[in-house]
């Protein structure tokens, strides 16, 4: 069995202007004057037929080797000639549409996966890639670094506040209490340094998250 060549195209005129088709099988010219609204026309020399159109919607054409045209479903795998003098078993593979007979389809464009954050700097609109917020972005406009929402500066913030108040106060309470133990031995003003030290560096940081620029997504997740 084979599969017939593509039959999108309308027969071309003859010199008459009438239209007309050259047949599949013994290619003799096939005049279509009054039958361009049929799918097969016959072949008026071997009295075999030839599509001129795409078969219907699902359905497909098959040509056995006794020249016979058949039409049958897309999803057939065999089917049978039925010419008595013929009666072939035909066995069909898959059905590989010819690049001419595929409808061009127009190209979608990919769609990265992430959401549209609008930076908090620039005011520009860029896409985040990353499926969560509470994150640092750095903007592809104007090239600085913000926090997509508002919830991680605002954690962090509080978390250094904390961790610096409790480090001043244990120097407070070194100096208080140590005060005595210190003019003996004079590395104990080493510890004083080191908590008001990280205390210090911990309220800086959250003045850092405290005024870190947020970018807001256009669309937030559900």
């Amino acid at each position: 069995a084979e599969l017939p060549p593509p039959y999108t195209a309308i027969a071309s005129p003859d010199a008459s202007g009438v239209p007309v088709i050259n047949c599949r099988v013994c290619q003799s010219l096939i005049n279509l004057d009054g039958k361009l609204h049929q799918h097969v026309v016959k072949c008026t020399v071997c009295n075999e037929a030839t599509p001129i159109k795409n078969p219907p919607s699902g359905k497909k054409y098959v040509r056995c080797q006794c020249n016979c045209l058949l039409i049958c479903k897309d999803t057939s795998r065999k089917i049978g000639c039925p010419r008595p003098n013929c009666r072939r078993i035909i066995t069909l593979g898959p059905v590989m549409l010819i690049p001419e007979e595929q409808p061009a389809q127009p190209a979608m464009p990919v769609q990265a996966d992430g959401t549209r954050v609008v930076c908090g700097h620039c005011g520009n609109t860029f896409l985040w890639m990353e499926l969560r917020f509470n994150t640092l972005a750095k903007c592809p406009h104007c090239k600085k670094i913000s926090s997509v929402g508002s919830a991680l500066p605002r954690r962090r913030c509080c978390a250094y506040i904390t961790i610096g108040m409790i480090c001043i106060f244990i120097g407070v309470g070194l100096t208080v209490g140590t005060q005595d133990f210190a003019r003996r031995f004079h590395a104990t003003y080493v510890s004083w340094a080191i908590a008001y030290l990280l205390g210090l560096i911990c309220l800086i940081r959250a003045c850092y998250w405290g005024a870190i620029k947020v970018s807001y997504p256009e669309h937030s997740f559900a």
